[in-house]
């Protein structure tokens, strides 16, 4: 229902940044929350970040203070800004839309030195 294309992962060191973006259609416009989710290899999906319609967000305790989620309505994409990366947060990152379940494809973060 909501088509989501998630890009900007890569393979960096650690303490490097990211800024993941994803790029939704233009149902989002209808103010959609969204949330950030990831999965290392062998791992269950976890949640990462939360940003609602209003511009309310909320963070997993693993990424707080180094991870920030923000959108931009006119462009239909929400980011996720990733700051002092770690090898704990290797993994494929996704965007996710809560009310029509709609996943992106993923994007590859690795982190290692």
């Amino acid at each position: 229902q909501v088509q989501l294309v998630e890009s900007g992962g890569g393979l960096v060191q650690p303490g490097e940044s990211l800024r993941l973006s994803c790029a939704a259609s233009a149902s989002i416009l209808s103010n959609k929350n969204m949330d950030w989710y990831r999965q290392a290899p062998g791992k269950q999906r976890e949640w990462v970040a939360t940003i609602r319609s209003g511009g309310t967000t909320n963070y997993a305790g693993s990424v707080w203070g180094r991870f920030t989620v923000s959108r931009d309505n006119a462009k239909n994409t929400v980011y996720l800004q990733m700051n002092n990366l770690k090898p704990e947060d290797t993994a494929v990152y996704y965007c996710y839309e809560r009310g029509s379940n709609s996943w992106g494809q993923g994007t590859q973060v690795t982190v290692s030195s």
